[in-house]
């Protein structure tokens, strides 16, 4: 697992011993990134990593020039991989980590009324969590206007079309791996 472009482009990334968390996979993170860097913007902006596991997707985001990325993760051990995988790369300053269950992390959020240029999740396949905070998302006050949200997900779970404010406008299937990206239509629902 390697950063892909930006500032800390080829650095290797440490991964979670174990099989509680999948990295996401170079080639799709390559490919996710494509996807959004012809429709986003990074510079500048403030993203969210969902299910931020060793931080692969956010560490991205950040080497791309995004201002600041909050990860949210609940398992610990993935909490410290994630830490020395910010620290290695210079971006710890710049990085929040929240130890709470997403639905707990995009309800803090809110109350201190956090706003996101994008966010990024890959949750557990084969629970529903894509969906389920893809509706959180869309039907909050989190994102601007315009924000993006890639989900990565399982080929065979079926998402919808609109989640709240959030439209559909790409997805894209890498063997059992999907990618779907949605925009955020008007803000705050």
């Amino acid at each position: 697992m390697r950063v892909i472009a930006g500032s800390a482009r080829g650095r290797r990334l440490e991964a979670v011993a174990g099989r509680s968390v999948r990295p996401t996979a170079d080639r799709v993170k390559e490919a996710l990134f494509s996807m959004l860097f012809s429709r986003a913007s990074f510079a500048g902006a403030a993203w969210l990593d969902l299910f931020a596991g060793s931080g692969g997707l956010g560490i991205e985001a950040l080497s791309r020039g995004a201002a600041a990325v909050t990860f949210a993760e609940q398992d610990r051990d993935a909490r410290l991989v994630l830490a020395r995988n910010l620290e290695q790369c210079g971006f710890a300053a710049r990085a929040t980590v929240m130890a709470l269950p997403v639905q707990r992390v995009l309800g803090d959020l809110a109350k201190r009324d956090g706003r996101f240029d994008g966010a990024l999740l890959d949750p557990p396949y084969g629970q529903g969590l894509a969906a389920e905070t893809l509706s959180s998302l869309g039907s909050g006050s989190l994102l601007v206007a315009g924000a993006w949200v890639a989900a990565e997900h399982h080929a065979d779970d079926k998402l919808a079309e609109t989640y709240g404010g959030l439209q559909l406008t790409a997805s894209r299937r890498y063997g059992s791996t999907a990618l779907t990206l949605y925009q955020q239509s008007d803000g705050a629902q």
